[in-house]
């Protein structure tokens, strides 16, 4: 490996029909010898990415170590480790760790999930909560749940082709006129629109009791997760995110543009076919295990791109953004609200509510001036 050097000065994305203006691109280049593989490592993004990483650890312990019944660091470890009493054993690897698992997971699967869809349309709203992936995976898990009364296996199923079908609908409607701008949005909504009248419409042909479990389902929830749930979403993120990162590459080209994409080498249809493979897999696959939490696809990307700093898409800190927002939103439900095991979707989307209205009012501000 090559001594290090610092980036060079790149060209930013132009305009149509304007002359690229040059800008510093931050950050360290590390190539191997021969120049065969060069790779630029952004040292703001570096940072806030392990600042992201020491949080979520500290989360982490947190959840781990509190509750109802206190641990200390140490009966922890011995847990994790096998070497420790009975009592701890079942408290940390039955009851604290599959969820805490299966809320990191999914937290990083649904932001990096937003922050490609958002990059590939070009829009700050451009998230699976807001085009309709989360409720198609929603009518898949109610018609499993209602209509064949199946497991809680079988309800994952159900809501990965759910996902998966819905996303495969609304890329035939956009068919030919491509991903940028607000039209994906526009359609991705009125799908929306149309699946909630369907979820509404099931459960009003429910049972009481199956209206109420379809009810704890949509709301989003990690109680009761157990390790089938959690082995689940840790495989899909295994195989899905180091995907997702190897493309962040192209990804950032393909946000400057088809043409220019193109003279760099980027093959665009190809690029954007896969990467919404990858993002509509880890929406659902997120989805089906924990049920649709809302906006942690919307704000997770957002907020990381404002720490960075960063021109291009951050996946690895917005993976971490996700992981920590959810994480610390479910140890906030468990803590402060002990006695109503609130489900972490009435959470996020309180807070994710709060942050579409900013939002709202940002890009209002922005078309204006």
């Amino acid at each position: 490996m090559s001594p290090v050097h610092r980036a060079d000065v790149t060209a930013a994305p132009p305009a149509p029909g304007k002359t690229p203006a040059p800008r510093l691109v931050s950050g360290l280049v590390v190539r191997t010898r021969g120049a065969g593989l060069s790779l630029r490592v952004p040292g703001r993004s570096v940072a806030v990415g392990t600042v992201l990483l020491a949080v979520l650890i500290v989360l982490m312990g947190v959840s781990l170590t509190t509750g109802d019944f206190e641990l200390s660091v140490t009966e922890v470890v011995q847990a994790l480790t096998g070497s420790g009493s009975p009592g701890a054993d079942f408290i940390v690897n039955t009851l604290r760790m599959p969820r805490l698992v299966t809320g990191v997971c999914v937290g990083a699967a649904l932001a990096v999930s937003g922050g490609i869809l958002q990059s590939l349309t070009g829009n700050a709203l451009g998230s699976p909560d807001v085009i309709g992936f989360t409720n198609g995976s929603a009518v898949g898990a109610l018609t499993v749940i209602i209509v064949l009364h199946g497991s809680m296996t079988q309800i994952a199923i159900g809501a990965l082709i759910g996902g998966l079908a819905t996303a495969a609908a609304v890329t035939l409607l956009i068919a030919g006129r491509g991903l940028q701008g607000f039209r994906l949005v526009v359609i991705g909504i009125g799908v929306s629109a149309l699946l909630l009248a369907v979820n509404s419409y099931l459960i009003t042909r429910a049972t009481f009791q199956e209206a109420l479990e379809a009810q704890a389902w949509l709301l989003g929830s990690l109680n009761n997760r157990g390790w089938s749930q959690a082995n689940a979403i840790g495989i899909a993120v295994l195989v899905l995110l180091p995907v997702a990162f190897l493309l962040a590459r192209r990804l950032a080209m393909v946000e400057m543009g088809d043409l220019t994409a193109t003279a760099l080498g980027v093959g665009v249809a190809r690029t954007r076919t896969l990467l919404l493979v990858v993002c509509v897999a880890l929406a659902a696959f997120a989805t089906a295990v924990a049920g649709p939490i809302w906006f942690i696809a919307l704000a997770a990307p957002q907020v990381a791109r404002r720490l960075t700093r960063s021109s291009t898409p951050a996946l690895v800190p917005t993976a971490l953004m996700g992981a920590v927002l959810l994480t610390a939103s479910d140890l906030a439900v468990q803590r402060l609200f002990t006695d109503a095991l609130l489900p972490v979707g009435a959470a996020t989307g309180t807070i994710g509510g709060l942050y579409l209205i900013w939002l709202l009012v940002t890009e209002s501000r922005k078309s204006r001036a």
